[in-house]
Order: structure tokens, then sequence, then C-alpha cells
């Protein structure tokens, strides 16, 4: 599975909201207004290239659909985004948002209560 563009991202998002569609749904669905339906088109295709959708034919159209779930691309992508930035380090990652003032004690509270619930 590789990486996709912002561009890619953004259609796929669409895509995983819609579920089964065709271009135009998706355009409904797209998280940021103002794109072009033949973009969306032609990215919709390199996704279904890069193995990321399926496609059939009824009657003159083409419907999409995701072969790639949300939650498969977020583990495989976040995983490594936080091998490369942060040396596997979970913690060097938490660290980094509190540091920058993204992350504040009340939901840090609440990570930890996350992790106490799993165990």
């Amino acid at each position: 599975m590789e990486k996709l563009s912002h561009q890619e991202e953004e259609a796929m998002l669409a895509v995983w909201k819609t579920g089964e569609g065709n271009v135009k749904l998706f355009l409904e669905n797209m998280p940021s207004a103002g794109t072009p339906y033949t973009t969306l088109a032609s990215t919709i295709k390199n996704l279904e290239k890069k193995g990321y959708l399926s496609s059939r034919l009824i009657g003159n159209a083409y419907l999409y659909k995701p072969v790639v779930t949300e939650d498969e691309y977020k583990k495989k992508f976040m995983s490594g985004f936080v091998k490369d930035y942060f040396d596997d380090s979970y913690t060097a990652l938490v660290n980094f948002f509190v540091e920058e003032k993204k992350l504040s004690a009340a939901e840090l509270k609440e990570i930890i209560d996350l992790i106490e619930k799993s165990k």
C-alpha cells in the first residue's frame, strides 16, 4: 500500500464517507469545495490503478467502492509516521503535542482513561 498524495487522501475521504458511488456523489462529499469534476474523476481512476478502489460498469457509468478501509489506511500510515518522525516513540509524539500546546491536561487525562479502560 503506497502513501497517497493530499489530493488522493481527500478523494478517499469522500469515497469512505459515501461508500459505493460515482464521481458525482464523491464530489458532493469532498472535504474541500471547488474541486473540478474532471480533476476528481482523474484522481479516482488513479486510486483504482493503485488498488484503493474497485469499479463496475452500470449502464454507461462506473460505480466505485473502496478496497482499502479508512482504518487500514490510518493504521498503516500512522505507524510509519510515528516511526519516521518520532523514532517509533508514541511518548515522543504525545510530548510533541504537549510542547506545541495542542494537547491539554484534560485531554491527556482522557487518553490515560482510555488506556486504562482498554487493559
